[in-house]
């Protein structure tokens, strides 16, 4: 139980703070007044920092489950504790090769996107019908599932609004940078933020209902 209860916790430390280092490298990639050199390092290090909060986001319902079953605030068999660790490391599997640019082409990214859509449904249905009570679960077990909906819906947007940034960061990296590739990128990086911060209250929303526990 210390153990789960454990890395639950740092589920939230690592979520929250490589979110951060990635949010700061955020502004020096989308800072024109350096170097291209410079702005593809910051780049660079903000992918690798973004894996934290990936990996969080995809931790954060097998140990939240797992102690769920283990506390009695969930009516599930302990047995189904480990098909969902065994869930989440396919899914963590999936990020990384996606991050690496390893495996069969985009096979690993589509796998990923399905888990991810799977996860925002069941989350919000699953949290939904707990308010609602057509399923027994805590009131503060249903507001969880409800704000890591959320937060994996917010992680979809800053995917989306981030599409263009590619090929315009790209030019620049390249040194064929211009006003229209720069405004690309800090508009594409101006939206990301956005969802960012809603990433950031959904996990602070999610923290204080486990702290608090409203029934």
């Amino acid at each position: 139980m210390a153990l789960l209860e454990l890395l639950h916790i740092l589920v939230l430390v690592y979520w929250l703070g490589g979110d951060l280092g990635a949010f700061v490298a955020s502004r020096l990639v989308a800072d024109s007044a350096r170097a291209p050199a410079g702005r593809v390092a910051a780049a660079t290090i903000l992918m690798h920092v973004d894996m934290a909060p990936r990996m969080a986001l995809i931790f954060a319902f097998p140990t939240g489950f797992a102690l769920g079953v283990q506390q009695g605030w969930l009516p599930a068999d302990p047995a189904w504790i480990a098909p969902a660790f065994v869930l989440a490391g396919v899914w963590a599997a999936a990020a990384w090769m996606v991050h690496l640019k390893a495996g069969p082409d985009g096979l690993a990214k589509r796998i990923d996107m399905a888990i991810r859509i799977a996860a925002l449904t069941g989350f919000a249905g699953a949290g939904a019908a707990g308010l609602a009570g057509l399923i027994a679960l805590p009131l503060f077990i249903a507001g969880k599932l409800l704000v890591l909906a959320l937060a994996v819906f917010a992680g979809l947007m800053v995917r989306r609004v981030l599409a263009p940034f590619g090929a315009a960061f790209g030019r620049i990296a390249a040194g064929q940078g211009d006003s229209e590739a720069e405004a690309i990128v800090a508009t594409s990086l101006s939206k990301a933020r956005f969802w960012v911060f809603v990433i950031w209250a959904a996990v602070l929303g999610a923290a204080a209902l486990g702290v608090l526990q409203p029934v």
